[in-house]
């Protein structure tokens, strides 16, 4: 009988314990990240990708939490072309799709949220996407932006 009693606070504290550290491991989650080794390695395939198009660009990448991570101007790219590249990755990130996608909604008249909360709905930024996670936001600035960041998400990561 005096078993019973001890042994009743004891499942208790047992089960108590249990919950606790299944509650604070829903309280934390994993994130994938982009490197500041892979941010380098997406802006070196982006240029080589122009170079073979005989295009002259600026990119820039940034992670999932909006961080530059990466920037580049190739040689002859106009003064504000970062900055456009910036603005890009910005707003694929904050609406976790193509920017080409995005000027489409804007322009049907669908969505126009993203012109008055200061996005740039215009083509040339993809997010990057590792297994269902979205890692960050590769923004081009100049002609066929969208496909010079596709190329370098697949020189980079589906190898």
């Amino acid at each position: 009988m005096r078993l019973k009693y001890c042994l009743i606070p004891l499942t208790a504290i047992v089960a108590i314990a249990c919950v606790t550290e299944a509650s604070a491991q829903a309280m934390v989650r994993e994130q994938k990240v982009i490197s500041s080794a892979g941010a380098r390695a997406m802006v070196d395939a982006c240029t080589a990708w122009a170079e073979r198009n005989h295009q002259t660009l600026a990119m820039s990448v940034l992670d999932w939490a909006g961080n530059l991570v990466e920037s580049h101007a190739m040689e002859g790219a106009g003064a504000n072309s970062i900055d456009t590249a910036l603005l890009k990755a910005k707003s694929a990130l904050r609406w976790r799709r193509p920017t080409s996608e995005m000027n489409k909604i804007v322009r049907s008249g669908q969505n126009l949220a993203p012109t008055f909360m200061h996005d740039f709905p215009q083509p040339g930024a993809l997010p990057i996407m590792i297994d269902g996670d979205m890692i960050g936001a590769m923004g081009v600035s100049g002609a066929d932006g969208e496909k010079c960041a596709q190329a370098a998400i697949d020189a980079v990561f589906k190898k």
